[in-house]
């Protein structure tokens, strides 16, 4: 498919799309707080700047964008169909980079939650179990939705 609005224009339409405080990162924290949980944001001390970070718990919380960070089987994590060497890097780069991040934090003793935000579209009526995740979960990484809220498969 084509683009139907040239590249300076595109371009600036991407470069506006918000790396923080986003819809579904508004609405974890909104529930966190309801909660009476307190949480920092983006702490730049901490790999990756995390979304959120819950020291008392020594836990971050990452609510990533299905198509930015490649949510395997989600339909909204579509490929563009033009630039797709470009794409193909710029999202491989992602992942790669969510990888390299999650193990520093491991490693420093930080318990990662990744929240996807089809889970948010979708699921929002089950954000329970988030403070189900702070307190009772050992593992060092725990994602949610575990699938999809909407697959392709």
């Amino acid at each position: 498919m084509i683009d139907v609005v040239d590249g300076v224009t595109r371009s600036r339409m991407m470069a506006g799309i918000l790396g923080k405080n986003t819809k579904p990162e508004l609405i974890v924290r909104r529930y966190l707080h309801a909660c009476g949980y307190r949480y920092r944001l983006h702490r730049k001390d901490l790999p990756g700047k995390p979304d959120l970070v819950l020291p008392k718990y020594k836990l971050v919380i990452f609510v990533h964008g299905c198509f930015w960070h490649r949510h395997a089987n989600c339909v909204y994590a579509t490929s563009p169909s033009s630039r797709r060497d470009f794409w193909e890097e710029k999202l491989n780069g992602n992942i790669s980079r969510d990888q390299r991040q999650i193990s520093l934090l491991n490693a420093e003793g930080w318990r990662v939650i990744i929240v996807w935000e089809c889970g948010l579209k979708h699921l929002r009526d089950e954000l329970g179990f988030l403070s189900e995740m702070i307190v009772n979960f050992d593992e060092a990484l725990q994602v949610w939705p575990d699938k999809p809220a909407k697959s392709m498969l």
